[in-house]
């Protein structure tokens, strides 16, 4: 646990770091309430589809235009600005619903304005982390962040359906509008300048493309863009459960979300502890292939235990794979691209979920769950085969390891 003290004794990435773990609770119970909001209108299920796209999409324009804003700018102003933006959203529905009546379409704008700007503190916050503690530290520091989602991932959805039950989907928005707030609060007071050198910025847009060229990254990427393929049919799948298959409504659907993170709890607590890894590529295929099994667990509907077990194994050993793999960029991305970089490589990866969202749907309409879990697993599970199977070479960069793919 040593090196964790080490990395939260750092003041201001302990302030930071603390901020964005109670905006990310308030953002584990609003993907419940606004779950729950959708459901509950006339064609819900149908609907269910569409706001995790609407959750997921515009992550890619987002992610473009905020790299070169966090390269450009303080990112401790650029991460109050997102939390400014993205709390009045929020509190947009309870204020709407406390004047009369929430209109349908609202939810689905809140969502695309929190995917809009997902990518803001995505990007921001790994890329300030490099600044904020020391290098031996990184892979602490990564898990941390880790670890913040998956706490949150834990208290969140469980406090999400225990306050829907009883105060209602729009007071648990009134919550998370309070912890956007908070992190604004927590941004502003870094003391540490967060700013690239004037002299270091460049520019021009085609340059935070150069990561595309490290075929370490590019691996890597591809791999966690088909993960998240099937962690977005999974999106889908898993409140289309609570809601027709599961006994318990909202609270079998808090039981499930809270699984995932129970598991990215432990994987990414184990993960941060652990020296680093000599051939990260190969680590990140394996624990991608246990999470992988896991998707098969929805066949074990209609018992919640046995679907929640398979939620806590893909969660479980996914967390690895975001630790390790962030620290393999944060060695392999310039520090005037980090912005950039970061935004670029994440915005790849998030900007596969609403495939996976479309593509579960019809299947889950059509009562086609076998289907769905085994179209899940392939998903996940081949790019790891793939990297396993292609042997590591030294780049060179300082002698990282990185995969053939040619």
């Amino acid at each position: 646990m040593a090196v964790y003290q080490r990395a939260l004794s750092r003041r201001d990435f302990r302030r930071l770091w603390l901020g964005s773990s109670l905006s990310l609770v308030g953002d584990g119970m609003t993907f419940v309430a606004l779950t729950w909001l959708v459901l509950s209108q006339p064609g819900g299920t149908q609907q269910l589809g569409l706001l995790t796209v609407c959750y997921t999409l515009p992550v890619f324009a987002g992610g473009l235009l905020s790299g070169p804003i966090l390269d450009r700018f303080d990112k401790r102003h650029v991460l109050a600005a997102d939390s400014a933006v993205r709390g009045a959203a929020m509190a947009s529905i309870p204020l709407a619903s406390a004047m009369g009546e929430v209109p349908p379409a609202l939810p689905f704008v809140v969502a695309a304005v929190y995917g809009l700007f997902k990518m803001v503190p995505l990007a921001g916050f790994p890329a300030a982390i490099p600044d904020l503690v020391a290098t031996e530290d990184r892979d602490a520091a990564n898990a941390l962040e880790t670890l913040s989602f998956s706490l949150a991932g834990v208290v969140g959805p469980l406090l999400g359906g225990l306050l829907i039950a009883g105060l209602g989907s729009e007071a648990v928005l009134v919550f998370d509008a309070a912890s956007y707030a908070l992190f604004a609060v927590a941004a502003l007071t870094v003391r540490r300048p967060l700013r690239p050198e004037p002299h270091a910025y460049a520019p021009a847009s085609g340059h935070g493309l150069m990561v595309l060229r490290d075929r370490a990254l590019v691996a890597t990427t591809l791999a966690f863009m088909a993960f998240n393929i099937a962690e977005g049919m999974l999106l889908v799948a898993g409140p289309w459960l609570a809601k027709t298959h599961l006994p318990g409504g909202p609270q079998a659907l808090g039981v499930l979300l809270t699984s995932l993170s129970a598991g990215e709890l432990a994987g990414a607590a184990a993960a941060g502890a652990r020296a680093s890894h000599a051939r990260p590529i190969r680590s990140i295929a394996v624990v991608q292939l246990i999470a992988a099994t896991g998707f098969l667990a929805l066949l074990a509907t209609p018992h919640t235990v046995g679907v929640a077990a398979g939620f806590l194994v893909i969660g479980m050993f996914s967390a690895p794979m975001t630790v390790w793999a962030q620290s393999l960029r944060m060695a392999r991305i310039p520090a005037p691209m980090r912005g950039r970089g970061f935004a670029i490589l994440r915005t790849l990866m998030q900007m596969t979920p609403p495939i996976g969202a479309a593509l579960v749907t019809p299947l889950l309409v059509a009562g086609q769950l076998g289907q769905a879990a085994l179209a899940m697993t392939l998903i996940a599970a081949i790019p790891a085969l793939v990297l396993l199977a292609c042997g590591p070479i030294s780049s060179s960069r300082g002698g990282d390891p990185v995969v053939r793919t040619s």
